[in-house]
């Protein structure tokens, strides 16, 4: 499985942002999509995750309210709409894939290359 994220940018504080994320590959859609986040210095920080068969999410409680996590099952594409950015959102934002539906990021199976998110105060 391939993952190509796209969608990064910078933006205001306040504003908004959508990623994207499509898998690829001659491999079965995995059950699992979701995304992390790595500012300087910190360490890889989960996001949000989807069921890509029964639409389910789990969010890092300091995006919930703000971001929301959907998928596009025909695309084989995730998206997390970023609303209401703060300049602490600053980060690489990359997607995630696998059977593993939860947070630790040493149980997703496949990455993509990560998306520069940059939030201005």
């Amino acid at each position: 499985v391939q993952l190509q994220a796209s969608g990064g940018g910078l933006v205001q504080a306040g504003g908004s942002l959508r990623l994207s994320c499509t898998a690829s590959g001659r491999s079965l859609r995995p059950s699992i999509m979701g995304w992390f986040r790595q500012a300087p210095g910190k360490e890889r920080e989960f996001v949000a995750t989807i069921n890509m068969y029964v639409s389910t999410t789990l969010y890092t409680d300091s995006v919930k309210g703000r971001f929301t996590i959907s998928k596009d099952n025909a695309k084989n594409t995730v998206y997390l709409q970023m609303n209401s950015l703060k300049p602490e959102d600053t980060a690489v934002y990359s997607c995630a894939a696998g059977a593993y539906y939860g947070s630790d990021p040493s149980r997703y199976d496949y990455w993509g290359q990560g998306t520069l998110v940059t939030v201005s105060s």
